[in-house]
């Protein structure tokens, strides 16, 4: 009776049990099961079941349900018709009214049946089948891996920590065919929260391990808050020295990034960290692309040249290091034609040229890009050679700014003229000064 209340419970509530088919399953069930045995009453002895199964669900009998969903894909293993098990347990998945539990009691029948397929593709589609799947294919990753990966599916019926484990192993193994988009998709399933938990921080490694490898190449900047995030574990706290190495990562791909307001704000963010203290030659290297001054990058590499090559991301070896090389360089060239259009409205393009130590074909490149891309706002007279950084305002943005101006001057006066007012009342109120001294009472009476 016990079994029976449990089971009957649907969505949160007690069902009432309306018939017993308890008696009809004993006496079907095995008869089903011996029909099967003989190939020309296999379907025959199916569609009994499926008929006991309507009466059992409609009947909200769901132990007896149960024990049917379970005799149906015993039948199809016994009988080795792979493609009717798969077939049977979507369509019982689906029945309107069924219960969880009788679909899970079936699942984790079938879960065992997994690893008897007979064959590579048959285990392969049979991982992939949205039921029960999941759990059981964790188990094949070299098979999944050359055949096109996992599928998503639902995972409702796992706990948080196995759907974590499940999604990190599915962007593993979509990074490892270089699916990099499927794999940004899975990513998105993870609610990055699930890592504040202590318990989950070997799970919140891996992840951003995972996602630093994905974006490393695509996004300098989420690469360089992925690496904060690991510094900020608590399982990477205790390793100074492993804690450092993430650190000086996180400074080099926000510098690596492109000009916009989230790498400027990830670099006060970043040079406000204690952790930065420990670290003073990435201090100052940091120092030096958020001050406005010019940085020669022949005196870069001299300076820190040595000590940025021991990372893998400046190996010259590796086409991402040639490519975070040449992404430095153009970093401090875009910086220096910044500061330049700060200090000049306009300059002769042979003296920009030398301030940025490039030709005047190259600096004409890097104004365009940056115009291209919104970071400044340009005008070249290409005969006179002259770079004009000012542009020639419109009616209405001159008229506005006349109007600002004149709001600020009668603000002045109307601010002067209280001053002045002030002290004429304050000098009327004083007593008037008296030759030899200051007045006495006396004197002030004759």
């Amino acid at each position: 009776m016990d079994q029976a209340m449990d089971i009957n419970a649907f969505e949160g509530r007690i069902v009432k049990m309306e018939v017993d088919y308890t008696a009809t399953c004993d006496e079907k069930i095995p008869l089903c099961k011996e029909m099967a045995k003989d190939e020309s009453k296999f379907n025959e002895a199916l569609e009994v079941l499926l008929q006991l199964e309507k009466q059992t669900r409609i009947g909200a009998d769901m132990v007896s349900s149960a024990r049917v969903l379970i005799a149906i894909v015993q039948i199809c293993f016994e009988a080795r018709n792979w493609n009717y098990l798969n077939e049977y347990v979507t369509i019982l998945v689906k029945r309107r009214s069924q219960s969880k539990q009788a679909v899970a009691k079936m699942i984790q029948e079938c879960c065992t049946y997994v690893d008897k397929t007979p064959d590579k593709e048959t285990k392969l589609e049979t991982d992939r089948h949205p039921a029960y799947g999941h759990r059981s294919g964790r188990g094949r990753d070299g098979c999944r891996y050359h055949h096109g990966g996992a599928a998503g599916g639902n995972v409702g019926t796992m706990d948080k920590r196995e759907k974590v484990e499940l999604i990190l192993e599915q962007m593993r193994l979509c990074l490892a065919k270089q699916d990099f988009v499927r794999t940004q998709i899975i990513a998105k399933k993870i609610n990055i929260k699930f890592f504040n938990d202590a318990e989950q921080q070997d799970l919140k490694l891996k992840y951003y391990d995972l996602m630093i490898r994905l974006d490393k190449d695509s996004s300098f900047i989420k690469t360089s808050r992925h690496y904060l995030a690991v510094v900020d574990s608590d399982m990477i706290a205790q390793e100074a020295e492993k804690r450092q190495k993430m650190m000086i990562y996180a400074v080099l791909y926000c510098i690596l990034s492109p000009y916009d307001n989230e790498q400027v704000d990830m670099m006060h963010n970043l040079s406000k960290n204690k952790l930065l203290e420990e670290l003073p030659v990435y201090k100052e290297l940091l120092r030096l692309f958020m001050c406005k001054e010019l940085i020669n990058f022949d005196a870069l590499c001299t300076v820190y040249g040595a000590e940025l090559n021991t990372f893998d991301i400046f190996n010259q070896e590796t086409s991402h290091g040639k490519k975070c090389w040449a992404e430095l360089k153009n970093r401090l060239i875009e910086h220096n034609v910044r500061i330049i259009s700060n200090y000049y409205t306009r300059i002769n393009l042979k003296r920009m040229a030398e301030l940025l130590d490039l030709s005047e074909r190259e600096c004409e490149e890097y104004l365009s890009r940056m115009v291209n891309t919104g970071t400044l706002k340009v005008k070249t007279d290409r005969p006179a050679g002259i770079i004009h950084f000012s542009q020639k305002k419109t009616a209405s943005e001159v008229l506005n700014d006349w109007a600002f101006g004149l709001n600020e001057l009668m603000n002045l006066v109307n601010k002067t003229c209280h001053l002045i007012n002030k002290e004429e009342c304050i000098n009327n109120v004083m007593p008037a000064p008296v030759a030899g001294g200051v007045a006495t009472s006396s004197t002030a009476a004759s």
